[in-house]
């Protein structure tokens, strides 16, 4: 799970190139409108989904940048779920795009000055 796994997802807008001869848009666009119906409309009582929201520091994230959370949604706005047990290798990977994340959010703020 921690290698083979990850390589596929990380690979899979181009499996899907491969297989169909098309592009992976519609997935884009499926995913696009399934986030936006769980904002909008809410997440089922006792259930959360995975969003990309702005970090307030959560789960050690960097404040500022724009991550995948564990949220609540409810009347149109998003609540980050608190407490979710974090183990190494998510810690380490989670810190690893933090890092990312931040570093080009630096390089973006450097192009607009």
């Amino acid at each position: 799970l921690n290698a083979e796994f990850i390589t596929t997802v990380q690979q899979r807008g181009a499996a899907i190139i491969k297989a169909r001869k098309l592009s992976s848009a519609l997935s884009a666009a499926s995913s696009a409108c399934d986030h936006i119906r769980d904002w909008v409309l809410g997440t089922p009582e006792g259930t959360w989904v995975s969003m990309g929201v702005y970090s307030d520091g959560s789960y050690s994230v960097p404040a500022g940048v724009i991550y995948s959370f564990p949220v609540t949604c409810k009347d149109g706005e998003w609540k980050i779920v608190q407490g979710l047990p974090i183990d190494e290798f998510s810690r380490q990977k989670m810190d690893a795009t933090g890092a990312e994340l931040v570093e080009e959010k630096t390089l973006a703020y450097s192009c607009l000055s």
